[in-house]
C-alpha cells in the first residue's frame, strides 16, 4: 500500500491528475488481486482441500472485471496505459522488496 501511495504521488507530481487516478486505480486493483490470492492460499493451507466452486468462478471472472476496469479507465478518464499497467505491476514490486529485504536485511 505504501508503494502504491508513493508512486501515486510520484506520477501526480511528474504527469498530473489524470494519470495520478489511473496509477492509483492500478495499484488498488494489484493489492485486491494479492489479497484475494492470499485468501485462496490461506483457506487451501487451513483446510488442505480443494477450494469450493465459487472460488474458482471468482478467480476466473476476476480478470473480465479487472480488464472491464482498465478499459474504462483509460477510455474515460484517458489515463495513459502505460502509468496503469506500472500500477498494476505495484503488488509485483512490493514482492520484491521484501524477498530484498529479507534476504539482505538484518537478521
Amino acid at each position: 500500500m505504501a508503494l502504491g501511495a508513493a508512486g501515486t504521488l510520484a506520477v501526480l507530481a511528474r504527469l498530473g491528475a489524470r494519470d495520478a487516478i489511473g496509477f492509483a486505480a492500478g495499484a488498488a486493483i494489484s493489492y485486491v488481486s494479492y489479497l484475494s490470492w492470499t485468501r485462496l492460499a490461506a483457506s487451501i493451507g487451513a483446510s488442505g482441500k480443494a477450494p469450493a466452486m465459487g472460488s474458482a468462478v471468482f478467480l476466473a471472472l476476476r480478470y473480465v472485471l479487472i480488464g472491464v476496469a482498465i478499459y474504462v479507465i483509460i477510455e474515460f478518464l484517458r489515463s495513459t496505459p502505460g502509468v496503469l499497467i506500472v500500477g498494476l505491476l505495484s503488488s509485483f514490486a512490493a514482492l520484491i522488496l521484501e524477498l530484498l529485504w529479507g534476504a539482505l536485511g538484518p537478521k
